[in-house]
């Protein structure tokens, strides 16, 4: 039974599964928190797999982790052999990625990488299946594929449906982005923080680079000449490349004091008029978009519940009228998972649904 990428009545998901046996799955940076729901993900949506290898650095040789209910023992990367193995989903930061990445390509492997060391290259598609998985075949120039920036995943999947009905011209977004886009040391400094200041305690900044808890920091990842931050040039340069060249972005990056799903805010000017009741028919078919839209106390979603979900929730849909043709909404996922380990997930799902790549070994 083959699983229509499109399936969903109701346009609530963009789910790519298949049946069928005998991927050889490697996880590099199992221990992470990326690595950690990529394992889950597999799992959670039956991924047809032969075998699911474990991998992180040689310091993390023997450590444990979950697939489903297997406990994986982490093997290290140096020294594994790629050439039987179909796919790598790669969670180990842009260093380790631009290092080993084009090695385990070159084996044989397509690599599906989470960090930003590919996404700009013209040789590698960036790739968010809601949107633009027909680039996905560009693949097999370096047998490598980019995931996008957390942030970006989810913003494009919800301008997507509303760009082919009435041509973006114009972005401007607000993020709110959880610490877990940080990874367990964000979580962790959050966690001390607020403990610390409920015991009265001293609050220690190690991470970030003023106190999270409690607070906000208008600032992720490095200052760039022109003032904004490189979170904040991510989010523009591959809304370009994912949706369209045309379009321009300007963003703010600011990390809050939440622990799991980044948000937005975005204002949107397009060329065609789009009222806000068309837009909210038009997203509740979407792939990959669950409106939550009611105009009443906690009629809209919060990082909260969009944890662990799947979903790129969009809320608050109205008209901007300082501007012509404009719409406003709110924006909310799970940054570990669509915004990281379920995208990438996605795209191993399409290379198999289109038979872009076959199992290289047979199922023991």
């Amino acid at each position: 039974m083959i699983v229509s990428e499109d399936a969903g009545s109701g346009g609530t998901f963009f789910d790519t599964r298949i049946v069928i046996m005998g991927y050889k799955v490697a996880v590099v940076g199992a221990t992470g928190n990326v690595g950690r729901e990529m394992l889950a993900i597999l799992d959670e949506r039956r991924f047809p797999v032969s075998e699911v290898v474990a991998l992180a650095s040689s310091r993390s040789i023997g450590a444990e982790v979950s697939f489903g209910d297997r406990t994986l023992k982490c093997k290290a990367l140096e020294n594994y052999d790629f050439s039987d193995t179909d796919i790598c989903l790669m969670s180990a930061g842009g260093s380790v990625s631009k290092e080993w990445s084009p090695r385990i390509g070159a084996q044989g492997c397509v690599v599906i990488d989470n960090s930003s060391a590919w996404r700009y290259d013209a040789d590698v598609p960036l790739i968010v299946p809601e949107v633009n998985a027909d680039a996905v075949k560009g693949f097999a120039k370096k047998n490598i594929i980019a995931n996008p920036n957390c942030s970006t995943a989810q913003l494009v999947v919800a301008l997507k449906p509303l760009h082919d009905a009435a041509r973006i011209k114009r972005v401007v977004v607000s993020t709110y982005q959880s610490v877990s886009g940080a990874g367990k040391d964000g979580m962790d400094e959050l966690d001390r923080q607020t403990k610390a200041l409920y015991s009265l305690g001293e609050v220690e900044t190690k991470k970030f680079p003023k106190r999270i808890a409690f607070n906000l920091i208008p600032h992720i990842d490095v200052f760039m000449e022109d003032g904004f931050t490189k979170e904040e040039w991510k989010m523009m340069a591959e809304t370009k490349k994912i949706l369209d060249p045309k379009i321009r972005l300007t963003a703010t990056c600011v990390r809050v004091p939440v622990f799991i799903s980044h948000s937005e805010a975005v204002n949107v000017e397009f060329e065609k008029p789009i009222t806000a009741d068309e837009a909210r028919a038009i997203l509740r078919q979407a792939p990959g978009v669950l409106v939550i839209d009611k105009r009443e106390p906690g009629g809209y979603i919060t990082p909260h519940e969009a944890a662990g979900e799947d979903a790129t929730y969009v809320s608050r849909i109205r008209e901007d009228i300082t501007v012509e043709n404009g719409l406003a909404f709110w924006c909310v996922s799970d940054n570990l998972r669509k915004g990281a380990a379920l995208n990438a997930v996605q795209i191993a799902e399409v290379l198999v649904n289109r038979k872009l790549i076959a199992p290289r070994a047979k199922a023991a």
